[in-house]
């Protein structure tokens, strides 16, 4: 055995020192508790709004649906496709946060802060312009290929600077993209008129959340947390290092691939939903991995769940903090997301 190795710093150290810092106990009660509290959440949250309705009322409108009562058509048509898009949305933005942040060891690696948000949506402001009646199954696959782009733009503006691609340099690129595509989306919403129509978007919100929306959002989702599970060891072998990763036996390129991939799928789909929504994917992950170590397939998981019950619980605060009135989402995502970032941006960077 050489010396690196039983000084614990090679890869079979690497590879036990992971292992001495997950705390898979904490993983079980945070999916056990977690999924208990979700549940918790979107009774209440189906409950509170501008018409208070009991639980008992909620639970007959989801099992015993009578189109003729008015709080049963409330439920179903508004509340309900607007509560579980909440949870979904959560769950995408918080995977897709944990992923990038275990491949390119950045703390503050986030959908928002790296142009994939921007960029899906200045795709979608284009479409709205020149493509205005288009299906929404299609508005999808544009904002896929928006942040696709938003991102290779990022990635490549970074890498061009002396001394390669940086965590500082990665968010530096993401911002002032993020601010030329965001400009850029507003210029065209002026001169095509379509102000109204992106004004949704650019404020992040979940309130017209439909039906239909959701089953052509839901097989991305599912399969697209369910790739990042499985590839959750190999993003943790990433998360060491590339020289650790290929020390293990990881194909480097080809698993950051796919977890871009998949990024792009969380990322694309939620935009196209909820618009402009940050931050989801910076904090959950942060504290995901405070709460159960570095072993990423129990962070995958368990960012899903504590990402759906913090968009459930924003939404709600959101609903209810101004009575009669409605705070946008993104809002009140902003009052936690910029000091958590803030608090981030002047600490050492760590190890993930």
């Amino acid at each position: 055995m050489s010396q690196q190795t039983a000084a614990g710093t090679g890869p079979l150290g690497r590879q036990n020192e992971v292992k001495l810092r997950s705390r898979p106990w904490a993983a079980t009660l945070i999916l056990v508790g977690g999924l208990i509290a979700l549940a918790l959440g979107i009774a209440v949250s189906v409950s509170f709004g501008a018409a208070d309705i009991k639980l008992s009322v909620v639970w007959s409108a989801i099992f015993q649906f009578n189109p003729d009562i008015t709080d049963h058509q409330i439920i179903r048509e508004l509340r309900l496709p607007r509560v579980l898009g909440g949870v979904m949305i959560g769950a995408s933005f918080a995977v897709a946060g944990a992923i990038m942040q275990g491949m390119t060891r950045n703390p503050l690696a986030d959908s928002g802060l790296m142009g994939i948000n921007s960029g899906a949506g200045f795709a979608l402001a284009l479409v709205f312009a020149f493509m205005p009646n288009l299906p929404f199954m299609s508005l999808i696959l544009y904002s896929f290929a928006g942040a696709g782009a938003g991102a290779a733009i990022v990635y490549g503006v970074g890498s061009l600077a002396k001394g390669g691609l940086t965590p500082a340099r990665l968010v530096l690129a993401g911002a002032a993209l993020s601010a030329l595509l965001s400009a850029l989306s507003e210029g065209v919403a002026l001169y095509y008129k379509i102000g109204q129509d992106l004004a949704f978007w650019y404020a992040g919100g979940i309130a017209g959340t439909k039906w239909f929306q959701l089953k052509i959002m839901f097989p991305w989702v599912v399969a697209a947390i369910l790739g990042a599970i499985v590839l959750s060891r190999s993003i943790t072998m990433l998360s060491l290092g590339d020289d650790v990763a290929k020390g293990l036996g990881q194909r480097t390129g080809l698993v950051k691939l796919a977890g871009s991939l998949i990024v792009l799928v969380l990322a694309g789909s939620s935009v196209s939903v909820v618009g402009a929504v940050g931050f989801i994917g910076l904090i959950i992950p942060h504290l995901t991995r405070y709460l159960v170590g570095v072993d990423y397939r129990w962070i995958i998981p368990c960012s899903a769940v504590l990402g759906s019950l913090l968009v459930v619980l924003a939404d709600l605060t959101a609903r209810t903090i101004i009575p009669q009135h409605e705070t946008p989402l993104g809002a009140i995502l902003a009052l936690i997301g910029v000091p958590f970032f803030l608090y981030l941006a002047r600490k050492e960077r760590r190890e993930l």
